[in-house]
Protein backbone atom coordinates (compact mmCIF):
# COMPACT_ATOMS: atom_id res chain seq x y z
CA UNK A 1 0.00 0.00 0.00
CA UNK A 2 2.84 2.38 0.85
CA UNK A 3 4.44 1.55 -2.51
CA UNK A 4 1.18 2.42 -4.32
CA UNK A 5 1.02 5.78 -2.57
CA UNK A 6 4.59 6.54 -3.64
CA UNK A 7 3.92 5.88 -7.32
CA UNK A 8 0.65 7.79 -7.16
CA UNK A 9 2.47 10.82 -5.74
CA UNK A 10 5.20 10.59 -8.36
CA UNK A 11 2.59 10.40 -11.10
CA UNK A 12 0.74 13.37 -9.61
CA UNK A 13 3.95 15.42 -9.59
CA UNK A 14 4.78 14.40 -13.15
CA UNK A 15 1.33 15.20 -14.53
CA UNK A 16 1.31 18.56 -12.73
CA UNK A 17 4.74 19.47 -14.12
CA UNK A 18 3.83 18.42 -17.66
CA UNK A 19 0.62 20.45 -17.81
CA UNK A 20 1.82 23.47 -15.84
CA UNK A 21 5.09 23.83 -17.79
CA UNK A 22 3.86 22.70 -21.20
CA UNK A 23 4.18 26.10 -22.89
CA UNK A 24 5.78 28.03 -20.05
CA UNK A 25 9.30 26.60 -20.32
CA UNK A 26 11.22 25.32 -23.33
CA UNK A 27 11.42 21.56 -23.91
CA UNK A 28 9.22 20.68 -20.94
CA UNK A 29 6.81 19.03 -23.39
CA UNK A 30 9.51 16.43 -24.04
CA UNK A 31 11.57 16.36 -20.83
CA UNK A 32 8.68 15.76 -18.41
CA UNK A 33 7.16 12.82 -20.38
CA UNK A 34 10.59 11.23 -20.61
CA UNK A 35 11.01 11.61 -16.85
CA UNK A 36 7.60 10.00 -16.40
CA UNK A 37 8.74 7.20 -18.69
CA UNK A 38 11.80 6.72 -16.47
CA UNK A 39 9.45 6.49 -13.49
CA UNK A 40 7.48 3.87 -15.38
CA UNK A 41 10.62 1.82 -16.05
CA UNK A 42 11.41 1.87 -12.34
CA UNK A 43 7.84 0.86 -11.67
CA UNK A 44 8.20 -2.17 -13.93
CA UNK A 45 10.69 -3.51 -11.43
CA UNK A 46 9.18 -2.41 -8.14
CA UNK A 47 5.49 -1.58 -8.52
CA UNK A 48 3.58 -3.66 -11.06
CA UNK A 49 2.91 -6.54 -8.70
CA UNK A 50 1.12 -4.10 -6.36
CA UNK A 51 -0.90 -2.49 -9.15
CA UNK A 52 -4.67 -2.80 -9.37
CA UNK A 53 -4.99 -4.32 -12.84
CA UNK A 54 -8.72 -4.75 -12.36
CA UNK A 55 -9.03 -0.97 -12.52
CA UNK A 56 -8.36 -1.11 -16.26
CA UNK A 57 -11.45 -1.42 -18.45
CA UNK A 58 -12.58 -1.69 -22.05
CA UNK A 59 -12.31 2.06 -22.58
CA UNK A 60 -8.64 1.98 -21.63
CA UNK A 61 -8.10 -0.78 -24.16
CA UNK A 62 -9.80 1.21 -26.93
CA UNK A 63 -7.78 4.31 -26.09
CA UNK A 64 -4.54 2.32 -26.19
CA UNK A 65 -5.44 0.53 -29.43
CA UNK A 66 -6.19 3.87 -31.09
CA UNK A 67 -2.89 5.38 -29.96
CA UNK A 68 -0.94 2.28 -31.02
CA UNK A 69 -2.67 2.27 -34.41
CA UNK A 70 -1.84 5.93 -34.95
CA UNK A 71 1.80 5.61 -33.91
CA UNK A 72 2.22 2.25 -35.62
CA UNK A 73 0.92 3.55 -38.95
CA UNK A 74 3.22 6.56 -38.68
CA UNK A 75 6.23 4.30 -38.10
CA UNK A 76 5.13 2.07 -40.97
CA UNK A 77 5.01 5.14 -43.19
CA UNK A 78 8.52 6.09 -42.05
CA UNK A 79 9.73 2.59 -42.95
CA UNK A 80 7.96 2.75 -46.32
CA UNK A 81 9.37 6.13 -47.29
CA UNK A 82 12.76 5.86 -45.61
CA UNK A 83 12.31 9.35 -44.18
CA UNK A 84 12.10 10.19 -40.46
CA UNK A 85 10.26 13.47 -39.69
CA UNK A 86 12.19 16.00 -37.65
CA UNK A 87 9.91 19.04 -37.70
CA UNK A 88 10.82 22.68 -37.52
CA UNK A 89 14.19 23.17 -35.84
CA UNK A 90 14.53 19.40 -35.30
CA UNK A 91 12.02 19.66 -32.45
CA UNK A 92 9.80 16.89 -33.81
CA UNK A 93 12.36 14.12 -34.02
CA UNK A 94 10.40 11.91 -31.59
CA UNK A 95 6.98 12.62 -33.12
CA UNK A 96 6.20 9.09 -34.39
CA UNK A 97 7.07 7.64 -30.97
CA UNK A 98 4.89 9.92 -28.84
CA UNK A 99 1.60 8.06 -29.50
CA UNK A 100 3.19 4.77 -28.43
CA UNK A 101 4.63 6.35 -25.29
CA UNK A 102 1.20 7.89 -24.62
CA UNK A 103 -0.44 4.44 -24.76
CA UNK A 104 2.05 3.02 -22.26
CA UNK A 105 1.73 6.08 -20.01
CA UNK A 106 -2.06 5.81 -20.11
CA UNK A 107 -1.89 2.32 -18.64
CA UNK A 108 0.66 3.45 -16.03
CA UNK A 109 -1.43 6.45 -14.98
CA UNK A 110 -4.55 4.33 -14.75
CA UNK A 111 -2.78 1.80 -12.53
CA UNK A 112 -1.52 4.56 -10.23
CA UNK A 113 -3.88 7.48 -10.96
CA UNK A 114 -2.73 10.97 -9.98
CA UNK A 115 -4.81 13.12 -7.68
CA UNK A 116 -7.46 14.93 -9.79
CA UNK A 117 -7.01 18.08 -7.70
CA UNK A 118 -3.32 18.16 -8.63
CA UNK A 119 -4.18 17.67 -12.29
CA UNK A 120 -6.60 20.60 -12.30
CA UNK A 121 -4.08 22.72 -10.39
CA UNK A 122 -1.56 22.02 -13.14
CA UNK A 123 -4.09 23.11 -15.75
CA UNK A 124 -4.73 26.36 -13.90
CA UNK A 125 -1.04 27.13 -13.39
CA UNK A 126 -0.32 26.44 -17.05
CA UNK A 127 -3.12 28.75 -18.19
CA UNK A 128 -2.04 31.53 -15.81
CA UNK A 129 1.54 31.16 -17.01
CA UNK A 130 0.50 31.35 -20.66
CA UNK A 131 -1.63 34.44 -20.10
CA UNK A 132 1.09 36.17 -18.08
CA UNK A 133 3.73 35.48 -20.73
CA UNK A 134 1.41 36.70 -23.47
CA UNK A 135 0.68 39.95 -21.61
CA UNK A 136 4.38 40.54 -20.92
CA UNK A 137 5.42 39.97 -24.52
CA UNK A 138 2.67 42.11 -26.03
CA UNK A 139 2.53 44.98 -23.50
CA UNK A 140 6.10 45.20 -22.15
CA UNK A 141 8.22 43.83 -25.00
CA UNK A 142 5.92 45.05 -27.75
CA UNK A 143 5.98 41.82 -29.74
CA UNK A 144 3.48 41.60 -32.58
CA UNK A 145 2.39 38.12 -31.46
CA UNK A 146 2.93 36.37 -28.13
CA UNK A 147 4.77 33.07 -28.58
CA UNK A 148 7.23 32.49 -25.69
CA UNK A 149 9.99 31.69 -28.17
CA UNK A 150 8.02 28.97 -29.97
CA UNK A 151 5.68 28.99 -32.95
CA UNK A 152 2.81 31.33 -32.09
CA UNK A 153 0.21 28.88 -33.42
CA UNK A 154 0.80 26.02 -30.94
CA UNK A 155 1.37 28.55 -28.17
CA UNK A 156 -2.00 30.18 -28.80
CA UNK A 157 -3.89 26.94 -29.32
CA UNK A 158 -2.45 25.33 -26.19
CA UNK A 159 -3.19 28.48 -24.19
CA UNK A 160 -6.80 28.24 -25.39
CA UNK A 161 -6.92 24.56 -24.47
CA UNK A 162 -5.60 25.25 -20.96
CA UNK A 163 -8.10 28.08 -20.57
CA UNK A 164 -11.01 25.87 -21.61
CA UNK A 165 -9.83 23.11 -19.28
CA UNK A 166 -9.65 25.64 -16.45
CA UNK A 167 -13.34 26.33 -16.98
CA UNK A 168 -13.95 22.60 -16.69
CA UNK A 169 -11.88 22.63 -13.48
CA UNK A 170 -14.38 25.09 -12.02
CA UNK A 171 -17.23 22.82 -13.10
CA UNK A 172 -15.49 19.76 -11.66
CA UNK A 173 -15.09 21.41 -8.27
CA UNK A 174 -18.76 22.39 -8.28
CA UNK A 175 -19.88 18.92 -9.30
CA UNK A 176 -17.78 16.92 -6.85
CA UNK A 177 -17.65 19.24 -3.88
CA UNK A 178 -13.84 18.99 -3.85
CA UNK A 179 -12.07 22.29 -3.87
CA UNK A 180 -15.37 24.16 -3.63
CA UNK A 181 -13.67 26.88 -1.61
CA UNK A 182 -14.26 30.35 -3.15
CA UNK A 183 -10.51 30.74 -3.66
CA UNK A 184 -10.46 27.60 -5.79
CA UNK A 185 -13.27 28.90 -7.99
CA UNK A 186 -11.50 32.25 -8.32
CA UNK A 187 -8.27 30.46 -9.25
CA UNK A 188 -9.97 28.34 -11.93
CA UNK A 189 -11.91 31.22 -13.48
CA UNK A 190 -8.84 33.50 -13.46
CA UNK A 191 -6.87 30.75 -15.17
CA UNK A 192 -9.62 30.37 -17.77
CA UNK A 193 -9.51 34.09 -18.54
CA UNK A 194 -5.70 34.00 -18.72
CA UNK A 195 -5.72 31.09 -21.14
CA UNK A 196 -8.25 32.78 -23.42
CA UNK A 197 -6.21 35.99 -23.24
CA UNK A 198 -3.05 34.10 -24.17
CA UNK A 199 -4.79 32.74 -27.25
CA UNK A 200 -6.03 36.17 -28.30
CA UNK A 201 -2.65 37.87 -27.82
CA UNK A 202 -0.89 35.13 -29.78
CA UNK A 203 -2.79 36.17 -32.90
CA UNK A 204 -3.72 32.55 -33.61
CA UNK A 205 -6.88 33.02 -35.62
CA UNK A 206 -7.67 29.33 -35.96
CA UNK A 207 -8.14 29.09 -32.21
CA UNK A 208 -10.46 32.07 -32.23
CA UNK A 209 -12.85 30.16 -34.49
CA UNK A 210 -13.03 27.42 -31.85
CA UNK A 211 -13.71 29.82 -28.97
CA UNK A 212 -17.50 30.15 -29.40
CA UNK A 213 -17.87 26.37 -29.65
CA UNK A 214 -15.77 25.84 -26.52
CA UNK A 215 -17.84 28.40 -24.64
CA UNK A 216 -21.10 26.73 -25.65
CA UNK A 217 -19.68 23.32 -24.76
CA UNK A 218 -18.65 24.54 -21.31
CA UNK A 219 -22.02 26.20 -20.78
CA UNK A 220 -23.78 22.97 -21.69
CA UNK A 221 -21.49 20.88 -19.49
CA UNK A 222 -22.34 23.12 -16.54
CA UNK A 223 -26.03 22.22 -16.72
CA UNK A 224 -26.96 20.39 -13.55
CA UNK A 225 -23.68 21.33 -11.86
CA UNK A 226 -24.17 25.07 -11.42
CA UNK A 227 -27.23 27.28 -10.96
CA UNK A 228 -28.35 28.78 -14.25
CA UNK A 229 -27.74 32.35 -13.05
CA UNK A 230 -24.12 31.50 -12.19
CA UNK A 231 -23.62 29.86 -15.59
CA UNK A 232 -25.03 32.89 -17.38
CA UNK A 233 -22.85 35.26 -15.34
CA UNK A 234 -19.68 33.31 -16.12
CA UNK A 235 -20.54 33.12 -19.81
CA UNK A 236 -21.35 36.82 -19.85
CA UNK A 237 -18.05 37.64 -18.14
CA UNK A 238 -16.08 35.69 -20.72
CA UNK A 239 -17.95 37.40 -23.57
CA UNK A 240 -17.30 40.84 -22.05
CA UNK A 241 -13.59 40.09 -21.68
CA UNK A 242 -13.38 38.93 -25.30
CA UNK A 243 -15.17 42.05 -26.52
CA UNK A 244 -12.86 44.33 -24.51
CA UNK A 245 -9.78 42.62 -25.93
CA UNK A 246 -11.28 42.86 -29.41
CA UNK A 247 -12.03 46.58 -29.12
CA UNK A 248 -8.62 47.62 -27.74
CA UNK A 249 -6.38 48.27 -30.80
CA UNK A 250 -3.17 47.64 -28.85
CA UNK A 251 -4.03 43.95 -28.44
CA UNK A 252 -3.77 43.46 -32.20
CA UNK A 253 -6.82 41.18 -32.30
CA UNK A 254 -9.04 43.42 -34.43
CA UNK A 255 -6.10 44.07 -36.75
CA UNK A 256 -5.49 40.34 -37.24
CA UNK A 257 -9.16 39.76 -38.03
CA UNK A 258 -9.21 42.63 -40.54
CA UNK A 259 -6.01 41.34 -42.11
CA UNK A 260 -7.51 37.87 -42.53
CA UNK A 261 -10.57 39.30 -44.30
CA UNK A 262 -8.33 41.36 -46.57
CA UNK A 263 -6.15 38.30 -47.33
CA UNK A 264 -9.20 36.28 -48.39
CA UNK A 265 -10.43 39.07 -50.64
CA UNK A 266 -7.01 39.39 -52.28
CA UNK A 267 -6.83 35.64 -52.82
CA UNK A 268 -10.20 35.21 -54.52
CA UNK A 269 -9.67 38.33 -56.62
CA UNK A 270 -6.28 36.92 -57.76
CA UNK A 271 -4.50 40.01 -56.43
CA UNK A 272 -2.13 38.11 -54.12
CA UNK A 273 -1.73 34.49 -53.05
CA UNK A 274 1.38 34.99 -50.94
CA UNK A 275 -0.39 36.39 -47.88
CA UNK A 276 -0.72 34.49 -44.61
CA UNK A 277 -4.23 33.25 -45.35
CA UNK A 278 -3.50 32.91 -49.06
CA UNK A 279 -0.63 30.49 -48.45
CA UNK A 280 -2.83 28.36 -46.22
CA UNK A 281 -5.45 28.13 -48.96
CA UNK A 282 -2.71 27.26 -51.44
CA UNK A 283 -1.43 24.48 -49.15
CA UNK A 284 -4.92 23.07 -48.70
CA UNK A 285 -5.55 23.06 -52.43
CA UNK A 286 -2.17 21.43 -53.05
CA UNK A 287 -2.90 18.79 -50.42
CA UNK A 288 -6.28 18.01 -51.92
CA UNK A 289 -4.80 17.68 -55.41
CA UNK A 290 -2.05 15.37 -54.16
CA UNK A 291 -4.56 13.28 -52.22
CA UNK A 292 -6.57 12.71 -55.40
CA UNK A 293 -3.44 11.39 -57.11
CA UNK A 294 -2.74 8.79 -54.39
CA UNK A 295 -5.92 8.45 -52.36
CA UNK A 296 -5.33 5.09 -50.67
CA UNK A 297 -1.92 5.32 -48.98
CA UNK A 298 -0.76 8.83 -49.87
CA UNK A 299 2.69 10.05 -50.83
CA UNK A 300 4.49 9.12 -47.62
CA UNK A 301 6.76 10.95 -45.18
CA UNK A 302 9.25 13.12 -47.04
CA UNK A 303 7.80 12.40 -50.48
CA UNK A 304 4.81 14.67 -49.91
CA UNK A 305 7.11 17.69 -49.76
CA UNK A 306 8.74 16.70 -53.06
CA UNK A 307 5.34 16.29 -54.73
CA UNK A 308 4.24 19.65 -53.35
CA UNK A 309 7.37 21.32 -54.70
CA UNK A 310 6.68 19.75 -58.10
CA UNK A 311 3.32 21.52 -58.16
CA UNK A 312 5.12 24.78 -57.42
CA UNK A 313 7.58 24.14 -60.26
CA UNK A 314 4.65 23.63 -62.61
CA UNK A 315 3.26 27.01 -61.56
CA UNK A 316 0.14 25.44 -60.07
CA UNK A 317 0.75 26.74 -56.54
CA UNK A 318 2.51 29.70 -54.92
CA UNK A 319 6.26 29.23 -54.15
CA UNK A 320 5.71 30.38 -50.57
CA UNK A 321 4.22 27.03 -49.55
CA UNK A 322 7.71 25.50 -49.77
CA UNK A 323 8.61 27.17 -46.49
CA UNK A 324 6.27 24.92 -44.50
CA UNK A 325 6.78 21.28 -43.55
CA UNK A 326 3.06 20.74 -42.85
CA UNK A 327 -0.04 21.71 -44.81
CA UNK A 328 -1.59 23.63 -41.89
CA UNK A 329 -4.43 21.15 -41.54
CA UNK A 330 -4.06 17.79 -39.86
CA UNK A 331 -6.87 16.32 -41.93
CA UNK A 332 -5.57 17.53 -45.30
CA UNK A 333 -1.92 16.85 -44.48
CA UNK A 334 -2.66 13.31 -43.27
CA UNK A 335 -4.90 12.58 -46.27
CA UNK A 336 -2.16 13.67 -48.68
CA UNK A 337 0.66 12.05 -46.69
CA UNK A 338 -0.93 8.72 -45.71
CA UNK A 339 -4.12 8.59 -47.77
CA UNK A 340 -7.46 7.23 -46.67
CA UNK A 341 -5.73 4.72 -44.41
CA UNK A 342 -4.00 7.46 -42.44
CA UNK A 343 -7.06 9.69 -42.46
CA UNK A 344 -9.20 6.89 -41.03
CA UNK A 345 -6.77 6.33 -38.15
CA UNK A 346 -6.58 10.07 -37.46
CA UNK A 347 -10.37 10.27 -37.31
CA UNK A 348 -10.34 7.37 -34.84
CA UNK A 349 -7.93 9.36 -32.69
CA UNK A 350 -10.42 12.24 -32.68
CA UNK A 351 -13.68 10.32 -32.45
CA UNK A 352 -12.96 7.41 -30.07
CA UNK A 353 -12.63 9.69 -26.99
CA UNK A 354 -15.81 11.54 -28.00
CA UNK A 355 -17.68 8.28 -28.46
CA UNK A 356 -16.50 6.82 -25.16
CA UNK A 357 -17.47 9.93 -23.19
CA UNK A 358 -20.66 10.65 -25.12
CA UNK A 359 -22.94 8.76 -22.73
CA UNK A 360 -21.30 9.96 -19.52
CA UNK A 361 -23.12 12.13 -17.04
CA UNK A 362 -21.64 15.63 -16.52
CA UNK A 363 -19.89 14.47 -13.34
CA UNK A 364 -18.37 11.44 -15.06
CA UNK A 365 -17.32 13.47 -18.08
CA UNK A 366 -15.42 15.91 -15.85
CA UNK A 367 -13.46 13.17 -14.08
CA UNK A 368 -9.97 13.48 -15.63
CA UNK A 369 -8.67 9.96 -14.96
Amino acid sequence: MRSCRLWTRLNSAGVFAFIALLIVTQWSYAVVPLLLAATLLAGLVFALRDADWQGLDREDGLFCLTLVAYGGLWLLDVWRSGHWPVGEGNQGILLPLWPLLAAVMLVWLRLFPPDPVVLWQGVGCGALGAGSIALYERVVLGHERASNGMNAIPFGNLALLLGALSLLAALWSSGTGKGRHPWWLLFALSAAMAGLLGSLLSGTRGGWIAMPFLMLLGHRAAAGLMPSNVRHCILGGVVVMLMVVLLIPQTGVSGRIGLAVDNVQQYWQDESRGTSVGLRLEMWRAGYALFLERPLTGWGEGHLEAARDALVEQGARHPGIRQHDQLHSDLIDTAARRGLVGLSVLLLLYLVPLWLSGGDSPRQALTPI
